[in-house]
């Protein structure tokens, strides 16, 4: 049985940070609303408190039994959680003089195991508005700042496990010894295994989807992307030819992808059928103009491209997806947990219309951990660490209608983009990149000739997940030879911009 911690989320911006370093750590852990019911056994090692936009001294504050989860498992609370720790063991916690957010430095002041071979002094990162004022009977403090007294402490006692409380947050960047002291707490308190690597995960997910599935046949839809790639090869691993992959070329690729991908899934074995229906998407985005129709109209076609494919092969009993754990975690917000959970940006409305179960085999993974486990299954490096590519693709890269004759001049144009990114080593640097075709025409001069062509926007952004990014600061000799190569090559584009806008308050596509 596989080891793991749970995370209680209180509603913090943080939380998922807090669940990435557990998993660096090589333990295995999940995040759930702080309200939901825990079925203890013996693969849950410990608890984490989250942070909150709460005060815990407010009527509706968010609260857990502490004291009864720590007869089960050992404890740890981060700033809201701490605080809620520290009031209900009889604590004092009230509104701070003033508020303490950003950079500050901890000094241990007790030897602890939360703090083993950790610096007597480090850097930590606050975000707060209330202080633990005084500590219950009890308990130990370990570590303060110059402006709070009690950062860090912990409570042992005979009829339960230890607690523990930080005021700062160790799962961001700043906190410089901060996954250090989630490692403590992960092997020296709750003694766990650190041991869910990448090669544990592939076993145990192909031995569970053999049990799952047996001799059933899957069908999918691949998109070329890192998550719907590795959810294929992880169930072909377990099955074989019984998994039916289907990739649509729905004429909004970028130039090549649709035999470049197809190519690569050979490559790996996958039993995949490509489909050219490009006229299909074609038609139906004929005269849609505003961004939300356009996106409807291709999930729409997609469905239906998708479901006629489907209906050639015999007795499918499973659909396949590349959700990820992002897109099914429960919310919480700040009025208490969300009874939604998060759209999968996979195939909607395909289980109900076709009635197949779904398998998905990546709904426990980040990000960063699908790539690691695509990389242990061998799946070619220009594959994984591909941009991230919207799904309805350069449908919404062009502004206003799209075309065949726009689709083509995009994709020339973005062909050059992303090649010289790659040729000078800026694509790696780069969190995602892409082109638009803005609807805007404007008078140029090429040659001896007036020309009255289209405007394209470069779009290049730094980011660690999507949720915020920064425009990517391209040096300016790049870009001007960028403008050169597009404008000289592609005939129908005469000028050429690039958006410096950051997510917030821009996002990173255009529609």
């Amino acid at each position: 049985m596989t080891e793991k911690i749970l995370i209680l989320d209180f509603g913090s911006q943080y939380t998922q940070l807090i669940a990435r370093a557990i998993r660096e750590a090589n333990v295995y852990c999940e995040i759930i609303p702080f309200n939901k019911e825990i079925k203890f056994d013996s693969s849950i090692k410990g608890i984490i408190l989250s942070g909150s936009p709460f005060s815990v001294n407010e009527e509706n504050a968010p609260f857990v039994n502490i004291q009864s989860l720590a007869e089960k498992v050992p404890i740890l609370g981060i700033c809201y959680g701490a605080q809620l720790m520290a009031k209900q063991y009889g604590g004092l916690v009230e509104k701070s003089n003033k508020r303490e957010y950003g950079r500050a430095t901890l000094l241990i002041t007790e030897d602890n195991t939360l703090v083993k071979n950790i610096p007597a002094v480090s850097q930590i990162w606050m975000s707060h508005s209330d202080s633990i004022k005084k500590l219950p009977e009890g308990f130990t403090l370990i570590g303060k700042t110059d402006n709070i007294p009690i950062a860090a402490f912990s409570y042992k006692n005979a009829t339960a496990h230890q607690i523990a409380g930080l005021q700062f947050h160790p799962e961001v960047y700043h906190s410089i010894e901060g996954k250090n002291i989630l490692r403590n707490f992960l092997l020296e308190t709750c003694r766990c295994s650190c041991d869910w690597t990448p090669a544990h995960f592939i076993t145990d997910s192909i031995a569970a989807i053999k049990k799952t599935i047996g001799d059933k046949k899957v069908v999918m839809g691949l998109s070329g992307g890192v998550d719907s790639t590795v959810a294929a090869t992880l169930i072909h691993k377990a099955i074989g030819a019984n998994l039916h992959g289907i990739f649509v070329d729905n004429g909004l690729l970028r130039k090549h992808e649709y035999d470049e991908v197809i190519e690569t899934y050979k490559e790996l074995g996958l039993n995949i059928t490509g489909v050219n229906a490009r006229e299909h998407f074609y038609t139906k985005l004929a005269g849609k103009i505003l961004p939300e129709e356009k996106r409807k109209a291709i999930g729409s076609a997609f469905i239906e491209i998708f479901d006629q494919e489907s209906h050639k092969l015999q007795d499918i009993s499973f659909l396949g997806q590349g959700t990820i754990y992002p897109d099914v975690i429960e919310s919480v917000s700040v009025h208490g947990p969300s009874v939604m959970i998060k759209s999968h940006h996979n195939v909607g409305g395909l289980p109900e219309k076709m009635k197949l179960q779904l398998i998905e085999p990546l709904r426990t993974l980040f990000k960063d951990e699908v790539r690691r486990i695509g990389a242990e299954l061998g799946i070619p490096s220009k594959m994984l660490n591909r941009h991230p590519f919207p799904g309805p693709g350069l449908g919404i890269r062009i502004l206003g209608e799209v075309t065949e004759e726009k689709v083509a001049l995009l994709q020339n144009a973005d062909a050059i983009y992303i090649d010289e990114l790659k040729k000078t080593g800026l694509y790696e640097k780069v969190w995602q990149a892409g082109s638009i075709l803005l609807p805007v025409k404007s008078v140029g001069v090429m040659g001896d000739e007036r020309t009255y062509e289209y405007t394209l926007a470069l779009r290049a952004v730094t980011s660690v997940d999507g949720m915020t990014a920064d425009w990517a600061h391209l040096p300016y000799d790049f870009l001007a030879n960028v403008s050169n190569e597009i404008i000289n090559n592609v005939k129908g584009i005469n000028r050429v911009v690039y958006d410096i806008s950051s997510k917030p308050p821009a996002t990173i596509e255009w529609e």
